[in-house]
């Protein structure tokens, strides 16, 4: 069908007697005042939702950073304890080998080779 063609059946349709020739076109519905309002409120209340677990879940992870924090620092002293430990156990060990050391008699040559 050519655009003339389509042009002239359209003319066509309107052009007899007693036809109703307005066209009624569909209103778009749309939400009125009070639903955005609603709908805002509704969005609001989610977003502050979001909000509180967010800042819920950084506390507690602060509360395991902290206690986390605390044993590090306890076992940072329990290994400067050991450390003053194993020098002490060194200083005795030296000493008893130092007193073996003393005990032992020295030697004289009695020979050279030629």
């Amino acid at each position: 069908m050519t655009y003339l063609s389509a042009s002239t059946m359209n003319r066509q349709r309107y052009s007899s007697k007693n036809k109703n020739t307005v066209s009624y076109a569909d209103k778009q519905m749309g939400l009125g005042p009070i639903s955005n309002a609603v709908i805002v409120l509704i969005m609001a209340c989610l977003i502050g939702m979001i909000y509180l677990t967010q800042i819920t879940k950084t506390n507690s992870f602060s509360y395991e950073i902290d206690r986390l924090q605390q044993q590090q620092s306890q076992l940072k002293e329990d290994q400067k304890d050991l450390d003053l430990t194993t020098a002490r156990l060194r200083t005795l060990d030296s000493e008893s080998v130092s007193n073996a050391a003393e005990k032992l008699v020295t030697t004289q040559p009695t020979a050279t080779l030629r």
